[in-house]
Order: structure tokens, then C-alpha cells, then sequence
């Protein structure tokens, strides 16, 4: 089969790692992710646009500097070169969804926790899921 058809809000609901794969195409990615309360996805940049998704939790998005209040079913664009950052400010865990364009992290793979994927090289290594 081409392409991937998922319930997303399900997915998304129910993962409980810092960061897993779902689908890497050839110029997008879907990735699914779950923040601690106080834990944040680190400040980063990339070299690509990226889409998240709020499905549980609230937080802030921060892009270059300036911080947003987010909550479920907000979207945070993030255009190529903007640093940035997503925090859990939430007593519960923040879930939410990432699509970059194009893909940032090597297919499949799956980081329990925040250190283990600060720990990991795994940018995206051409191997699509199809």
C-alpha cells in the first residue's frame, strides 16, 4: 500500500514516547509525541518547515523568542530556520503530533524518553517507510 491512513488523534492520544515514527515518506514525516509535565522538546532548528499539532495538554510554543500559550487542537507552524521550542506547562502529559517537510528523523524509530533521544543520532538517513 502507498501512503498511511491512521486515526491521528488516537495515535496520538495513546503514545506514550517521547517521540516515535509513524510514516516517512520521500518529503514528509509523521511523528507522534508525548511530553512530561515540565518536560520540552529542546530548543531547536531545523533546515525544514514543521507542522505540530496539540492533541492533549497545555504549553507554549516558543519561535525565535517569542512565546505562545497553546492548548488542544492548536497548530504551531514552524517555518525552515526559526529556533524553537515546545513546553509542557500542563500537570498532565502534552500529546501532539509533528509532520516535517522534509523528514527530520530516521524511519521507525522510537525514543521511550527525552534523554534517550537527545542521546541518539537519527536524523533522517533517505530509508522511507514504502
Amino acid at each position: 500500500m502507498k501512503g498511511y491512513v491512521v486515526n491521528i488523534e488516537k495515535e496520538t492520544k495513546e503514545n506514550s514516547n517521547f517521540r516515535k515514527v509513524l510514516y516517512t515518506g520521500k518529503n514528509s514525516q509523521l511523528v507522534v509525541m508525548s511530553l512530561k509535565p515540565g518536560e520540552d522538546i529542546g530548543k531547536e532548528v531545523h533546515d525544514l518547515d514543521q507542522f505540530i499539532r496539540v492533541e492533549q495538554g497545555v504549553g507554549k510554543a516558543v519561535l525565535d523568542g517569542v512565546e505562545h500559550d497553546i492548548e488542544a487542537e492548536w497548530a504551531v507552524i514552524i517555518p525552515q530556520g526559526t529556533q524553537h521550542n515546545i513546553i509542557n506547562t500542563g500537570d498532565t502529559e502534552m500529546k501532539l503530533y509533528t509532520v516535517y517537510s522534509p523528514p527530520e528523523h530516521k524511519d521507525g524509530v522510537v525514543r521511550t524518553i527525552k534523554e534517550e533521544a537527545m542521546a541518539s543520532e537519527e536524523h533522517f538517513d533517505g530509508k522511507t517507510t514504502e
